[in-house]
């Protein structure tokens, strides 16, 4: 049976679509893997997975008399499957969000793991859409207070559409949690996931257009994420 997990934020900047791409390749060594760009708005997943020239995304898929087979975007890399959206500005206007609900659940017939690739701000419903849409929610964040706060937010969005918390993942982190720890542990559904420290490798595999695993799959950082997957 597929779990869904919405990989959240309550900020941009944290590594969200690195995350989410590192926790697919990790997956995919033990389960049939989807990961799905649900940022309709702001995404960016196709460069970090090297599909920029697809000929066919999420956007397509998501307007109203719309000829495109989901097979049509979804794409073999990496031993995964990965479904793009476009940046687009006209395509996003053209699109209907609402539509995300039944291509996830084409989607979801064919996999062990889906992993949504969430908008980073919750300021409206159709932002919110991927977390009422997946059965867990993997929140991302630095090791700050305000980024702990900003993940409570996604924490009680998801709690009042009935979506469980799967746990936190500190991302980018120098040095010792502290303090920050204990709190994630005292007030995060599922506690800390995994701790990535900041990493040149991840970096370089985002100007490479390729995910952290494939492009330095004996960083720290890449068995951080082995380990939290």
């Amino acid at each position: 049976m597929v779990e869904a997990f919405a990989v959240a934020s309550g900020k941009g900047g944290t590594g969200k679509t690195t995350s989410t791409l590192a926790l697919g390749m990790a997956l995919a060594a033990d389960y049939d893997v989807t990961v799905v760009d649900a940022d309709t708005g702001m995404a960016n997943l196709l460069f970090h997975a090297g599909l920029d020239d697809a000929d066919v995304t999420l956007h397509d898929l998501l307007v109203d008399g719309a000829d495109s087979a989901v097979a049509d975007a979804t794409y073999e890399r990496y031993g995964m499957r990965v479904v793009p959206c476009g940046t687009s500005l006209a395509a996003f206007e053209a699109s209907d969000p609402g539509r995300l609900r039944e291509v996830v659940a084409e989607l979801a017939a064919d996999a062990d793991v889906l992993l949504l690739d969430s908008p980073a701000t919750l300021a409206s419903k159709s932002a919110v859409l991927p977390v009422v849409l997946a059965d867990r929610v993997v929140t991302v964040l630095q090791p700050t207070i305000p980024s702990l706060s900003d993940g409570l937010k996604v924490q009680e969005y998801a709690r009042s559409y009935g979506t469980e918390g799967a746990g936190v993942l500190f991302n980018r982190v120098h040095g010792d949690l502290g303090r920050v720890a204990d709190q994630a542990e005292e007030y995060f559904d599922g506690g800390t996931l995994g701790v990535v420290p900041d990493s040149d490798a991840a970096r370089a595999a985002r100007d490479a257009g390729e995910p952290l695993l494939a492009h330095a799959p004996d960083s720290a950082a890449a068995a951080a994420f082995r380990e939290a997957a």
